[in-house]
């Protein structure tokens, strides 16, 4: 009787080791809907705003993510990060919320961190670096900064899309 008793008991915690370990994959394979997406942006952009104070630099921070296996919408937020163009009025300067959406379209058309492609450009894309993205369990996450060095830019858009990983 004791063995059985034992038996029965071992056999229920590995039901429910496994049902849990069950639930926590599926929770993170979970639909992203606006409120989940929103929550896990803001931090993001928090943590971009952080690493370019870190860093010295300003620009514009851009999050995106693009649910299911090909890219054909995406939710997304940004940021200025100190300053949108990095001009004077009579200056032609740039439009850094222009370049950071154009590293992200670069993305979403290649599936690869922007400027790495290896291909040339198309019309509306520069193919400077920049962005970061990663393919996760139920979509895309897409990441971009502009305002600083490439290396810079990959960095503050690495410390974002961390986050994202991590939430999404």
């Amino acid at each position: 009787m004791k063995r059985s008793f034992v038996f029965v008991c071992i056999l229920l915690a590995l039901f429910f080791a496994f049902a849990g370990a069950q639930s926590s994959a599926a929770k993170s394979r979970r639909a992203v809907n606006g409120k989940r997406f929103d929550a896990a942006a803001q931090a993001a952009l928090a943590a971009m705003k952080s690493k370019a104070a870190g860093l010295n630099i300003q620009g514009v921070a851009v999050v995106s993510f693009a649910p299911g296996d090909t890219i054909q919408g995406w939710m997304s937020q940004m940021a200025v990060v100190g300053h949108m163009t990095d001009h004077t009025y009579g200056e032609k300067g740039n439009n850094l919320l222009g370049i950071a959406y154009a590293k992200a379209s670069e993305m979403a058309n290649t599936l690869k961190d922007s400027g790495t492609s290896g291909k040339p450009p198309m019309t509306g894309e520069f193919g400077w670096q920049g962005g970061v993205m990663a393919k996760v369990p139920n979509g895309y996450i897409i990441v971009a900064f502009s305002g600083g060095k490439s290396e810079d830019d990959v960095q503050v858009s690495s410390a974002g899309l961390a986050i994202l990983q991590a939430r999404l």
